[in-house]
């Protein structure tokens, strides 16, 4: 009976098949992930294609050479830009000291100015040499000077002080630094040489009037 045959055009489903059928079903469903097709590349292989490719390394000696004296007059050249900026009273370059509207105008209080505790640093230089004599009579000026000299920078730093919180606290009113860390600030400025001050000072005695 031919009937109960199967039918010759009739072919049982390969496994390719089923598989191709499966695969748009998975696709659709709500947790399925596709995947990427490649693999996942190494975060070392990621970040130097960022940066770019890594130059070869030196073929001879002298290129060696010359490419660490490029780089040595790159890092100088911008070391140099850093000083300038600074000495300029860029505050991106200062230190966290000397940042802000409040301590450059008590910079420029201080170099409007001209301050007996200038003398600081020859003051080093003269005791320095007065221990190096011999002659007991001239340690002892020299040390009476000193004194006297360091008594009068006391007195005129104390003044410095006052007169530089009296006019923040007038131009400033909510500046929230100390009396007496302005007092120092200044008094430290004070006794340095104009022309070694950092940042360079803006102005000089004779601007005292376009300070204000």
């Amino acid at each position: 009976m031919r009937f109960l045959r199967r039918s010759s055009t009739e072919q049982p489903a390969s496994p390719e098949s089923e598989n191709e059928t499966a695969q748009p079903a998975a696709e659709h469903a709500p947790n399925h992930t596709p995947k990427k097709g490649r693999p996942t590349p190494k975060r070392r292989d990621a970040e130097g294609k960022r940066r770019g490719p890594v130059p070869p390394p030196p073929k001879t000696q002298r290129e060696a050479i010359k490419r660490a004296r490029g780089n040595k007059e790159e890092r100088r050249n911008a070391a140099r830009e850093r000083r300038e900026r600074m000495m300029q009273g860029d505050d991106r370059y200062l230190m966290p000291r000397d940042k802000g509207p409040v301590r450059a105008y008590v910079r420029d209080l201080v170099d409007t100015r001209r301050h007996l505790m200038g003398l600081f640093m020859p003051l080093v230089l003269v005791v320095f040499v007065s221990t190096l004599s011999q002659n007991l009579l001239v340690q002892q000026y020299a040390t009476l000077f000193c004194m006297a000299l360091l008594i009068m920078m006391v007195i005129e730093g104390t003044l410095l002080g006052r007169y530089v919180n009296k006019h923040v606290r007038a131009k400033f009113p909510d500046a929230k630094d100390k009396p007496f860390a302005l007092g120092w600030y200044a008094f430290t400025r004070a006794m340095q040489i104009r022309k070694l001050r950092v940042p360079r000072p803006r102005y000089t005695p004779k601007d005292i009037a376009k300070l204000g």
